[in-house]
């Protein structure tokens, strides 16, 4: 009884008269925003119908490959690069990183060969072969005679120190400074010193051509590097970098040797890269120990934990707060560590996918360096009255650096996607119109075409579908098992 209700409902309410469905299909050909389908419907004539017709399916099938190719195109991820120059009243001023590239007081090392091997077991700048070929048995046993040496801060108390008589002359926009605005920071070159660190000052320069004016004496007598493992050279190793970010060498820094002036010219390139899919930056990614992300610094991070979760222990030129490990640590496990990172690849750069993605924004500073000899005779007779020292001296230790700005401008260099949601929608619209004169109201009208006349599909097919079989209602004239049984027995 309950089926024969639900099947009166559907066809008497629910189910139109052929008659009314055949109406509703004419009044919607003829009433449609969707252009050409009327006169198919309207025409008398069969010629004009074909040729309707044709109009209309070839319409239909150009909006359809056009509209297949647009999100195609969208889900590429294409992207377009700008580039523009903001001219500004003052800029900032980066932050700049000094080493020298004598590391080392040469009175305080007995034995300099194991210190600079001690020192590139620790900063990672030798590969792990050359150490182990060369100097493997005496390297073991220095180490396992001085269990207690601290190789941090032998470098601390032991080399490269910045004081009035290392920086002689110290100059910013007009404005003297002194070795109390740098900042110690441990580098591959071991003791380094950053002015402008973390922007605590906020320095600014209103005016391209002035800037940052040093004078250094490395002196080269006190401090002193090993020939025997590659270091020849003498002088200021720096590096421009944004103050936020710790400063990276890898051997890209700007060296300036003895007896020369460097006179550099820097500008400011701020770049903007869009995140996955468009771009390769991952906005999501927090650093713990730096407040703005970078590549280097994720990097660092990164081998921190590797490290210190395969060794229990942290070495002291990498972030975080974990146990300093000791110099039988950072030969037996810390520098193998550091050998897999790099030849295994575990802490990748550069994509998306990578453990360290390029970031979303990146402030750089190109540079132009440009040389000349260190003053002439009356100037090197100057300093050499001033200084007490003898000309030769001047000649061989002093190095001054200028940096300053080109101009007062910067370059952004902004990725952008070249096809945007409402730019799609756009096209897709055009191409509608374009083609079939049809717009969101249309789609509207063809949906609400087909979704009535889906739900009389489903109508009919519930109409011509069988009856339910009703298993838990036995019919009367079926005998049940009681009386099966009650049968047998009688039987």
């Amino acid at each position: 009884g309950m089926l024969e209700k639900i099947r009166l409902c559907l066809t008497e309410k629910l189910l139109p008269h052929l008659e009314d469905r055949r109406k509703y299909h004419q009044e919607f050909a003829s009433s449609t925003s969707f252009h050409g389908v009327h006169n198919i419907v309207q025409t008398r004539s069969k010629t004009r119908k074909v040729l309707w017709l044709l109009v209309v399916t070839g319409c239909l099938t150009i909006v359809i490959w056009q509209i297949c190719s647009r999100f195609m195109y969208y889900f590429s991820w294409p992207t377009t690069s700008t580039v523009a120059v903001q001219y500004v009243e003052n800029v900032k001023f980066p932050a700049v990183t000094f080493c020298n590239l004598n590391r080392f007081q040469a009175h305080a090392v007995s034995n300099l060969k194991i210190i600079f091997l001690i020192w590139n077991i620790v900063s990672g700048a030798q590969q792990k072969t050359d150490v182990e070929e060369k100097y493997s048995q005496e390297l073991n046993d220095f180490l396992l005679g001085n269990q207690n040496f601290s190789i941090k801060e032998f470098t601390r108390k032991n080399g490269f120190y910045l004081n009035s008589s290392t920086l002689l002359e110290c100059d910013f926009f007009g404005k003297p400074c002194n070795p109390q605005d740098f900042e110690h920071v441990f580098t591959e070159y071991g003791n380094c010193f950053t002015f402008n660190h973390n922007d605590i000052s906020a320095r600014r320069v209103s005016l391209s051509g002035r800037g940052l004016h040093l004078l250094f004496d490395v002196q080269q007598e006190q401090f002193t590097d090993e020939p025997a493992l590659g270091y020849t050279d003498a002088g200021i190793t720096f590096v421009i970098h944004s103050p936020k970010e710790h400063p990276r060498f890898d051997g890209l820094g700007l060296l300036t040797p003895v007896g020369m002036h460097a006179q550099v010219a820097i500008r400011q390139l701020k770049s903007i890269i869009q995140e996955y899919p468009w771009g390769e930056c991952n906005p999501d990614i927090k650093l713990q120990y730096h407040k703005t992300y970078s590549t280097n610094g994720c990097l660092q991070e990164c081998k921190a934990r590797y490290i210190q979760d395969r060794c229990g222990c942290l070495p002291f030129i990498l972030p975080g707060n974990g146990t300093e490990c000791d110099l039988l640590k950072f030969y037996n496990c810390v520098y193998p560590a550091v050998y897999d990172i790099e030849i295994k690849g575990l802490c990748t750069v550069g994509t998306h996918n990578s453990t360290c993605p390029v970031p979303c924004e990146e402030t750089d500073y190109p540079t132009t360096v440009t040389y000349s000899s260190f003053g002439g005779e009356k100037v090197i007779k100057y300093f050499s009255e001033n200084l007490k020292k003898s000309e030769e001296y001047i000649r061989k230790n002093l190095v001054r650096i200028d940096i300053k700005y080109h101009d007062l401008s910067y370059k952004i260099t902004q990725q952008q996607k070249a096809l945007t949601i409402s730019e799609l929608i756009a096209d897709v619209g055009g191409q509608l119109g374009l083609f079939c004169g049809a717009s969101m109201i249309t789609i509207i009208e063809l949906l609400e075409y087909i979704f009535t006349n889906f739900c009389w599909m489903c109508i009919f097919l519930l109409l011509k579908a069988p009856e339910m079989p009703q298993w838990n209602n036995p019919s009367q004239n079926q005998p049940t098992h009681k009386d099966k049984k009650m049968g047998i027995q009688e039987c």
